[in-house]
């Protein structure tokens, strides 16, 4: 109840300033309101629960500056969050007025809120891998990359075709082994004598790709430059491997390898390796000194080709490479003044533009014809841009979007560490090996699927299709009977005729990840909702909850598991949170601990997986709860959107954004919701294509 008492109390607080726009008793109201449930806790005394001190909040100007709040407020408003149960309930009325209110004062607030910077980062793992395979042309990937979930074994991903096959062949990342990858007869994942830098770990309700986790130590500094090194000198980079080859290692046929012909003919080559490497043109000073360092080594009796792969193998491992940044404004202006005309933001130029673009829909650097563009001037005339977005989107590098993406946005790294009992859930191994190599593949070729084939957004919810191997139709009915399929698996598009199956809420690697070895968890299912679903990821318990009481085990034995965790909700520091979640978590109680549907638990008892959704709307079975979802479908949608900007920008959202959140999910719930409109929208919004002024402050 804290958190919600806070947000009650604050709201109280705020617009009382407001009053004389409400009904005429509201005042009387906010009086009573105030004394019965603020003051005390909130303010008087010293007393600041929550970090809240309601006297500090003396007019409307002091809510205008604290906009997280005001969103916070609206929100718990909106889904009846705020008053708490064991307060005095508050009228429909007066909730929407004090919406209204609020949003006006929002949307006030943010006429001067500047977009939260995006510092200074450097490639996480997955970038630079494909960074440096889009930059030399290879043929396949420098190191194995655990990140890549799903591995597609047929040339399917051709999204320009708009269409998916009806079976494809795939296979999944086992228990983090790469030795577990390369299949019999194909190459070993990545080059000889190369190894990969660490994961990079996401952020809390985030992305690997943040650029305020993207730090580099001097150890990871080392790691890098040794990489860097051990890429040119593998033995697996050569003509075959790499279709560059002739424009940058080979020795040149018409010239003296040893002369000053070659060392021109190495500026040439590298000026174009550069712009690309660096994602700008190549300035002189930066060209002479690479291009003497190549010399001096020509000059020592070095071979030309040496020499290019010790020269690439430095500029990998330049800053200029590892590193995206963006200018600040100009010198000759200055912070206070871009502020008062712009609210502290600027456009980002066209160079920065390409490299947000090729981060977002490729992990990876811009090609020519972006940086051609954007040398230009023209890559950020809306025509153009969009334009250049359907062509990023059909390219088959776009598939670098489906694999990082929708895995870290599911949360789907923790099906790797889920290991069901062997003895309640024997069908869930075969011959030591776990069907969620399966499970983790329906959800991904669902993804797949929605984007090349350009379908709504909403069929990630609620599909009419799914995607199944043999032996993960034999988990779903509780058997191992079935043909298995270990390094590569074959998967078929199945129609759908049941609306409890299917989706990226109800499938065995959601509910398997959400469980523990022998039963559910609808506390842990329901805060993966809020956070992937709705994008309201829950607060932390308090620290000093104590265990449950402890219950003799016949006693237990004849519980539900909603029974067993109705103590928490007695605790009313604990009720305001469950509240919220286990609504949720219940709803997918159907579910077992491998995604298996039951009707009762192993005690006889019967499932009850009925509840009540943002508060006022009941439901009774998983497939009422699915159709609300999909009736409250602006809720989803903006969450998604939500996700989508934050991974676009490598950063988290701030309150600036929510006017661009707003428009584009108007948008989307108006009907023009498929996933690659979506896309574009994200990509010519205001806060992709604006930055945070970082200027200098004026000198006196």
């Amino acid at each position: 109840m804290k958190v919600t008492v806070t947000v009650f109390i604050a709201l109280m607080a705020c617009v009382s300033p407001f009053s004389s726009s409400l009904a005429d008793d509201s005042a009387t109201w906010l009086s009573a309101a105030f004394k019965t449930h603020c003051v005390k806790c909130h303010g008087e005394d010293g007393k600041t629960k929550g970090k809240v001190n309601l006297l500090e909040l003396k007019s409307g100007d002091d809510l205008q500056t604290r906009p997280r709040l005001i969103e916070k407020l609206i929100r718990v408003l909106k889904d009846r969050e705020m008053p708490p149960q064991d307060e005095p309930s508050l009228k429909t009325e007066k909730r929407t007025q004090m919406v209204t209110q609020l949003e006006a004062t929002l949307e006030k607030a943010l006429e001067t809120q500047p977009f939260e910077a995006t510092p200074i980062r450097r490639m996480n793992r997955f970038q630079y891998n494909n960074a440096v395979v889009d930059l030399l042309e290879l043929d396949r990937d420098i190191f194995a990359l655990e990140e890549r979930s799903l591995r597609r074994r047929d040339d399917y991903f051709q999204p320009e075709t708009r269409k998916m096959p009806a079976k494809v062949r795939v296979s999944t990342r086992p228990l983090s082994k790469h030795d577990e990858w390369a299949v019999d007869n194909e190459r070993p994942e990545g080059f000889k004598g190369v190894a990969a830098f660490p994961q990079d770990q996401r952020a809390e309700h985030g992305f690997d790709n943040r650029a305020d986790h993207l730090t580099l130590s001097p150890l990871l500094m080392e790691s890098f430059l040794q990489l860097s090194q051990t890429i040119v000198e593998s033995p697996d980079l050569n003509p075959e491997e790499c279709r560059s080859w002739n424009r940058l290692f080979a020795t040149p046929s018409d010239s003296d390898s040893a002369g000053v012909r070659a060392v021109e003919t190495i500026r040439t080559r590298l000026a174009k390796l550069l712009r690309r490497a660096f994602r700008r043109p190549v300035d002189t000073e930066t060209l002479d000194r690479i291009t003497e360092f190549a010399r001096s080594r020509i000059t020592a009796g070095t071979s030309f080709e040496s020499t290019m792969r010790t020269t690439v193998g430095a500029v990998l491992g330049m800053p200029d490479f590892l590193y995206f940044y963006e200018s600040p404004c100009p010198a000759d202006e200055n912070l206070d003044d871009m502020n008062s005309q712009n609210q502290g933001r600027q456009r980002v130029d066209d160079l920065e533009l390409a490299s947000r673009l090729a981060l977002f829909f490729w992990s990876s650097i811009p090609d020519d014809t972006l940086l051609d563009l954007a040398e230009s001037g023209k890559l950020s005339d809306p025509e153009i841009l969009s334009t250049q977005i359907d062509r990023m989107m059909n390219d088959r590098r776009s598939g670098r979007f489906c694999e990082n993406f929708p895995t870290q946005w599911l949360q789907l790294d923790r099906l790797v560490t889920s290991v069901p009992d062997p003895k309640k859930f024997p069908y869930f191994y075969y011959r030591g090996y776990r069907t969620s190599l399966h499970m983790m593949s329906e959800p991904l070729l669902l993804f797949d699927t929605v984007y090349i084939e350009d379908r709504s957004i909403l069929d990630l919810l609620d599909p009419k299709f799914t995607w199944r191997s043999e032996m993960l139709r034999a988990n779903y009915e509780g058997h191992s009977d079935a043909n298995a399929q270990v390094k590569v698996q074959t998967f078929e598009r199945i129609p759908l005729d049941n609306p409890r199956q299917g989706g990226v809420i109800t499938n065995a690697a959601i509910m398997t990840m959400t469980s523990t070895p022998t039963r559910s968890k609808p506390i842990t299912r329901g805060a993966w909702v809020n956070t992937v679903i709705f994008n309201d990821p829950p607060d932390p318990p308090p620290a000093d909850v104590p265990p449950l009481p402890e219950a003799d085990r016949e006693k237990l034995a004849k519980l539900t598991i909603r029974e067993r965790l109705a103590e928490h909700r007695k605790r009313a520091d604990c009720a305001g949170c469950h509240n919220k979640i286990d609504p949720l978590g219940f709803a997918l109680e159907n579910y077992g601990p491998t995604g298996v549907w039951r009707d009762t638990y192993e005690n006889g008892r019967k499932v009850d997986p009925g509840g009540v959704l943002f508060n006022e709307h009941e439901f009774k079975t998983v497939v009422e709860f699915k159709q609300l979802i999909l009736r409250e479908k602006q809720r989803f949608i903006r969450a998604f959107i939500s996700h989508l900007l934050s991974y676009a920008l490598g950063r988290e959202l701030g309150p600036a954004d929510s006017p661009a959140l707003d428009d584009m999910t108007a948008r989307a719930t108006e009907g023009k919701d498929q996933l690659r409109a979506v896309l574009k929208r994200v990509a010519m919004s205001e806060p992709f294509l604006h930055k945070k002024v970082q200027g200098r402050r004026k000198r006196f």
